[in-house]
């Protein structure tokens, strides 16, 4: 069932229609509206949706976590949301979005991230109003739950919530919609499920290399190969890439589902030394205890 939420005048009703802010990442200081070009060390990508969508790509260095802004620059109330907030970086992200006149009504995260405690919990305490948001298959705390299907809105724009669990049973892509007032080319937000040439580890958190492969390809590479993709995290200095490009180039997933697996198999990566901490942590909405 398709379940939608509203900002209205700084209040969210569960109702028939959902809205949640566009969020858009800054990459390097960059901003994008519409028909401004997104450069990324992989190439150029430009957008030609109307100039509503105001968007940032920011970077926090120790965990090389993307964290992104989205917001209707046209509406009234410059509604926004932020898209995997890190703990460390909230007074950068909050002074910026004072500095943009935003108002910022979501904080989102697109599963239980194992690397870096997220900036939700803090951000609550520091904004009122702003509402958490996390997949609903992620067992975590949050004010509001999210699965297959549901929109969320901000103004006039929104996103379009997408299920890729396979990194962790509760991961979710989060896509700008397909309307033709909407941003287009489409972009795509997939957290740790599909990366810039590569994907998350499937091996904690009920991770699960068949379920990510099968993600992957139905909900992320069905989407038109233009639509610009946004992961949470990049080690190799890349910012952007494109259904496309992943199709064509990326050296896990454009393989058949049993080399895919067998590749996960043996990666042999090492415990993830935030784990311990960040779970837990993440689990409450970022939230830590005063012992912690």
């Amino acid at each position: 069932m398709l379940r939608l939420f509203h900002f209205n005048k700084l209040s969210i009703l569960p109702s028939k229609a959902s809205i949640f802010l566009p969020q858009t990442p800054i990459s390097v200081s960059k901003t994008i509206y519409n028909n401004i070009r997104v450069r990324s060390q992989m190439g150029s990508y430009s957008t030609s949706s109307s100039s509503k969508l105001l968007f940032r790509q920011l970077f926090e260095k120790e965990s090389s976590t993307y964290t992104y802004l989205l917001a209707d620059s046209s509406h009234p109330d410059k509604p926004a949301l932020l898209i995997d907030p890190v703990d460390k970086t909230v007074d950068r992200d909050l002074s910026l979005i004072h500095e943009l006149g935003l108002k910022l009504v979501y904080a989102i995260n697109t599963h239980v991230h194992a690397d870096h405690v997220t900036g939700t919990g803090l951000i609550k305490s520091k904004v009122s109003d702003v509402k958490s948001v996390i997949s609903k298959a992620s067992s975590a705390k949050a004010d509001l739950y999210v699965e297959q299907g549901d929109k969320i809105r901000f103004g006039d724009l929104f996103l379009e919530v997408r299920a890729t669990p396979g990194h962790t049973l509760g991961c979710i892509t989060y896509v700008t919609g397909d309307a033709s007032d909407q941003p287009q080319p489409r972009l795509a937000f997939t957290g740790d499920a599909l990366l810039i040439r590569g994907c998350g580890r499937t091996d904690f958190q009920g991770g699960s290399s068949e379920q990510l492969y099968k993600s992957v390809h139905s909900q992320i590479f069905t989407l038109p190969e233009d639509t610009l993709i946004y992961p949470a995290h990049d080690y190799k200095g890349f910012s952007v890439s494109t259904v496309g490009e992943e199709l064509q180039y990326n050296p896990r997933l454009t393989k058949d589902e049993e080399t895919f697996k067998n590749i996960m198999a043996n990666l042999n990566l090492s415990y993830p030394k935030m784990i311990d901490l960040a779970v837990p942590a993440n689990l409450v909405c970022g939230i830590q205890s005063k012992e912690s």
